[in-house]
Parts: structure tokens; sequence; C-alpha cells
């Protein structure tokens, strides 16, 4: 388990992170996220930063940090553009489970490549007809001797067309029963024949992050490359790395919604309105109050999934818990920092407005916040059961 780095480290990496958010992409966030422009010069950055192996062991070359500092990182780079985290997010789920689940093999192939960034990894998981219903995914996986052959298409692929290693799930066996007993991960690598990138969805937010639609037809993957080298394991191999996505999109939240806030009482401090600074207007104070709080409560739940991670549990509860929580805070904390700005807040010149169009993903991505309400029902019956 990562975490031996000292806490001095730990605090260093985070202080560089930030320094690199403040100097570096905030100047240009706007811009790129204007003309949807993917911002490569980052990108290199971000490599040279080590931020591409921010949780892989030191063994195969990454930082060998724990989740606690991964949340913090993801944090302080959304606090400055959402979507410079997204180039990570998937990645290091995917690094997750290769770390978990993967062969010795698949570990000295794959992670010292993805600490470097010379790998970049992504997850292949949604399709145009199953999102939050995993069992439903309809791409198919049929052994060829030492190759897979895979058919399918996956949608709202995040690192999509920059991506050069995919955690795809497929079906090896289609008419297993459960449904999720015939799932598998394969990790598919690029370039691959018969392995395409379809539509380039535009999006409202999230912009300057390629999210695609990805086409497989007859592509033909080595065996090799079944994660873990067993058939039936998918379903449970993503649901450990989801738990790890919902931490790091609760902690993109609540960078946003930081952001956010911190934009709103500043504005509030200088923004004159019948003779005084409006925060010192009674409904301005009790927009800023409630917004304080519930970020912080939004920063702890989150901390503490991760603490609880870096200790080895089963967090989908707490992951749930923090991801819905962190999420419905950041749009809430959004648009009251809009209505705090008035009209500036509605036009581009203010960076408000961006952060209320990125709030809706961590809403909607790693599983929606509807779905989430029932894995904590769920686990909540099972823990309190009678």
């Amino acid at each position: 388990m990562n975490g031996a780095v000292s806490p001095e480290i730990k605090n260093q990496i985070v202080n560089l992170v930030r320094e690199f958010v403040r100097r570096d992409v905030i100047p240009v966030a706007s811009k790129y996220d204007d003309e949807d422009i993917y911002p490569t010069e980052l990108v290199e950055q971000m490599k040279e930063l080590g931020l591409f192996g921010i949780t892989i062991p030191e063994e195969y070359g990454g930082l060998g940090m724990d989740t606690a500092t991964m949340a913090l990182i993801f944090e302080e780079l959304s606090k400055g553009w959402m979507s410079v985290s997204g180039i990570i997010g998937t990645h290091h789920l995917l690094a997750s489970i290769v770390e978990k689940y993967g062969t010795d093999d698949q570990k000295h192939r794959w992670l010292p490549g993805m600490s470097e960034g010379k790998i970049r990894g992504a997850l292949a998981l949604t399709e145009p007809e199953a999102g939050s219903d995993v069992q439903n995914i309809q791409m198919t996986a049929v052994r060829d001797g030492d190759e897979y052959v895979l058919n399918g298409t996956k949608m709202f692929i995040t690192n999509g067309e920059h991506g050069t290693a995919f955690a795809v799930m497929v079906k090896t066996d289609t008419v297993a029963n459960p449904p999720y007993r015939g799932i598998s991960c394969i990790v598919v690598e690029r370039p691959t024949e018969g392995f395409t990138v379809g539509q380039h969805l535009n999006k409202m937010g999230y912009r300057g992050i390629d999210t695609v639609e990805l086409v497989f037809t007859n592509a033909r993957v080595p065996a090799a490359n079944l994660l873990g080298g067993e058939e039936g394991r998918g379903f449970g191999q993503i649901m450990y790395g989801l738990e790890s996505g919902r931490i790091n999109v609760a902690a993109r939240a609540v960078g946003v919604a930081t952001a956010a806030f911190e934009a709103a009482i500043a504005y509030a401090q200088k923004r004159v309105a019948f003779g005084v600074p409006i925060a010192q207007h009674q409904a301005i104070q009790l927009k800023l109050a409630e917004m304080g709080t519930k970020i912080h409560a939004a920063r702890l739940l989150t901390a503490e999934a991760a603490r609880l991670k870096d200790e080895g549990n089963r967090v989908d509860l707490e992951a749930g818990m923090a991801k819905l929580f962190a999420s419905e805070t950041c749009g809430e904390v959004t648009l009251e920092a809009m209505r705090i700005h008035g009209g500036y807040g509605y036009v581009k010149e203010y960076p408000v407005e961006r952060y209320y169009r990125e709030a809706p993903l961590m809403i909607i991505g790693e599983g929606t916040n509807e779905m989430q309400k029932l894995i904590i029902a769920r686990r909540l019956l099972e823990k309190y059961s009678i």
C-alpha cells in the first residue's frame, strides 16, 4: 500500500502543484476552455512534476503517494482548471486496477510507462445503451488462439483521443447469469488495427480535454492483455477502481467549489451597493456562510473516504457519500457565486461562469448521483441490518 512518503515530501508536492496552477494553469484556463484547446504544454509540465505517477509505487517509477495526497492534488488542479485534472483522472484509475489485479508481467509492462506519462491511461466503460447499468454492456471479446477479437462501441471516453492504453470492459461470456460474471477487463493499447475514434463530443463544460466515441471492429488484442489473466473478473476490478475514481471526482468538486467561493467572497468585499460593500448585506452573508460550511464538510468527507481507502478498507459507501455531497455542493456553490456576482457572473470575463459549467460533470460523472444514492442506501441497509 502507498503512503510511505514523509508528510514533508507530500506537502512539498502539493505546494508545487499549487504553484504550477497559479503560474501556468490559471492564466490560460479561460482561453483554452473557450476555444476548446487541448493543453499539450501543460501536459508536458505535469509529466515533469510526476503527476502521471502520483499513486503508482516507487518501484515502478511513481511517486508512491497515498489516496489522501492524490485528493489534495486533484483539488488544487481543479481550483485552476478542472479539465487538467481529468487528464490524469482515468489514467490513475487504470493504474490502480493494474497495480491491484494485474499479473507481474502486466505491472512491469505498463506501470513504469504510466508513471512517466509515456503511457496515457483511460477507462472505456460506458456504452450508448449502458452507463450506470454496467452489466448491460454489449461489447464482446471472443477468444481466438492467443488473441481476443473485440467488437463494440464505447461512449463518453475521456482521454479517448490522446490516451494510449485503455481498460476496456467487455463481455467474454454473453450468457453468464448473473451477467456481471461474464464481464472481463482487457487493456487495449494504441495503435491496434480495428480500434478507431468515432465522434468527438462538444461539451458544455469540461472543455479542452478530449471526450470521444471509441469504435472496435474486429480489433485483435493479445490474450496477455486480459487483466489478471482470468476471465469474468472485470466487474469487481472496475468497481474497485471506481472507489478511487469517486474520491478524485469529489476532490475535483471541492476544488471547483472552493475557486467559486473564493471568487465570490472577494467580489462581495469589492462590489458596492447602497453605499456599502455587498458583503455587509445580510443576504450575502447568509449565502457565504452556507457556501463555506458545505465546502468544509465536503472536504472532510473526501478526506475521510481517502483515509479509509489508504487503510485498505472497502469504501464504496464513504466514496459514494463524498462524491454525492461534494458534487451537489459544487453545483449549489457555483450557482450562488454567480448570483453574488450578478450580471458579471454570467459573462465570460469572470471565471465563475466557467465554474458553473464545470459543476454538472461531477454530478453526472463516475456514476450519476441518483446511482450514488442507491449504492449508499444499499450499503447502509447492509450495515444496519436487523
